[in-house]
């Protein structure tokens, strides 16, 4: 990236920009990291006498260490820093970033360490990172203050003053507020029936129906119309099992611009019926019109139960089926778990939360499990606390990913007891399940990091739709 404006085009009418005094990029090759290593001898060993002999650590040899680098356009090296994962093994979304050096030359030119950091957040959260953190000298506090960092605390490190310090990631506020934020507004009049406030499965007064219904993006359903209809079952399904009910049937409502485009999202629609085992019982079509596609599915349950049934103190618990990878064209977004599964794998997950018996329980949406989570704790009148190295993840994503797509299947539930052996023992075998965290007095979501530290994911509720209404002050 250049640290200038960017040239504008001569029918613009207007005076190029000059020529960048420096550019920050990745390091590439062998050479481009032998002279940052070089220089961060000049500066922590031979100038600073932080170090005796050499800086090298256990990051230089990890294969997820990044180098950025800060040259002038003829290659020159005026800076680097590196970031990576903080703990060894599974990344678990939290980051560090380490051994900022400028050459001494190079301190005069402005702007070049405050770039570097700049560079390395960015692309901390673009490696999916939700904790992005350094130790930073205490020299150096002011300009990472300036740049929005906050201080932790201060520490000692090779006997010179340092500062833990903490750069704010938002990625999953703004995700609650851009997707479900204006709910509450927006439904006001329009009553869920008592107990279920914020369901994505409703009861049916008089009778021991549940229906769900979901709307697929126009755009999803002009881009792949197959695998809209897929997700148009998978996704009310999802929502009925989440109440520990049994899918009885579908309805489907499709807009196409002509029946060639019609005839491929109901190709997807019936592949999914036929193999959830779940018919389509009737529906609309209407031709002529944009894309469109929305599905109801209708279940029964003696005891639905409630996504804001939880209580502060009781255990949260993540039940996903980590199998598959990410859907083609939608990497970071849509995890595929489901389409390679065979039919009686994929009605074995209707089994999921009756085996668990939770006390609330929720299908993780397009707010992945962190804002799902939020919606379950905001529902039940709690705040969520998740530990994040518990949280089951998939080798193939990053925790940032993970936590904030849409998984496929996933279920969180709340139990009141931390441990439910014998029951987890009764769960389909292709998925995956853990205590992962617990409700607590208060609002939101707080990440737990394996060091103690706890940050803030949700400030407050997802949707702004309250809690339950039938709650038991006990």
């Amino acid at each position: 990236m250049a640290y200038v404006d960017l040239d504008r085009g001569i029918l613009t009418g207007t005076r190029p920009s000059p020529a960048p005094t420096f550019l920050v990029e990745q390091a590439q090759t062998r050479a481009e990291l032998d002279a940052y290593r070089a220089l961060r001898r000049e500066v922590f060993v031979a100038e600073q006498g932080i170090f005796a002999g050499d800086d090298a650590d256990r990051v230089d040899d990890d294969p997820r260490t990044i180098v950025l680098v800060a040259r002038t356009p003829d290659g020159s090296l005026l800076g680097g820093v590196r970031i990576a994962p903080a703990v060894e093994g599974r990344d678990i979304g939290w980051w560090a970033g380490s051994r900022l050096a400028v050459s001494a030359a190079a301190r005069t030119h402005a702007g070049i360490g405050g770039a570097l950091v700049r560079a390395a957040c960015a692309r901390a959260e673009a490696e999916g990172a939700l904790r992005f953190d350094a130790t930073v000298q205490a020299q150096n506090e002011p300009l990472f203050v300036r740049l929005g960092w906050t201080t932790l605390r201060s520490l000692d490190v090779h006997g010179r003053p340092h500062v833990h310090m903490l750069w704010p990631i938002d990625r999953v506020e703004r995700l609650a507020r851009a997707t479900k934020a204006a709910l509450g507004a927006l439904l006001d009049g329009l009553d869920a029936p008592a107990g279920f406030v914020g369901d994505d499965a409703a009861p049916v007064p008089g009778s021991d129906l549940l229906a769900a219904c979901d709307a697929i993006l126009p755009s999803m359903v002009e881009r792949d119309p197959e695998w809209a209809g897929w997700c148009a079952v998978l996704v009310n399904l999802n929502d009925i099992s989440a109440m520990g009910a049994a899918p009885v049937g579908l309805l489907d409502a499709v807009g196409a611009r002509d029946a060639s485009f019609a005839r491929r999202i109901l190709r997807g629609l019936r592949a999914a019926s036929e193999a959830w085992g779940v018919p389509v019982l009737g529906g609309h079509t209407q031709l002529g019109v944009p894309a469109s596609l929305s599905v109801t599915a209708l279940g029964r349950a003696d005891a639905p139960v409630p996504g804001g049934g939880g209580r502060p103190g009781e255990s949260l618990r993540l039940t996903a089926d980590l199998g598959g990878a990410w859907r083609p064209g939608y990497t970071g977004s849509q995890w595929d778990s489901s389409s390679h599964r065979r039919a009686d794998e994929l009605r074995a997950l209707a089994g999921v939360v009756p085996a668990l018996q939770p006390t609330a329980a929720k299908d993780v949406s397009m707010t992945g499990v962190i804002g799902t989570t939020g919606m379950l704790a905001e529902a039940s009148g709690c705040k969520a606390v998740l530990d994040v190295a518990d949280v089951p993840m998939p080798a193939q994503a990053s925790a940032g990913d993970w936590l904030t797509c849409f998984p496929g299947f996933a279920m969180v539930t709340a139990e009141r007891t931390p441990s439910r052996a014998v029951l987890t023992d009764t769960l389909p075998p292709l998925v995956d399940t853990a205590v992962c965290g617990r409700l607590t007095q208060g609002h939101g979501v707080d990440l737990r990091w394996p060091d103690g530290l706890v940050t803030s994911a949700v400030a407050d509720g997802v949707t702004g739709l309250g809690t339950s209404q039938t709650k038991d002050p006990s």
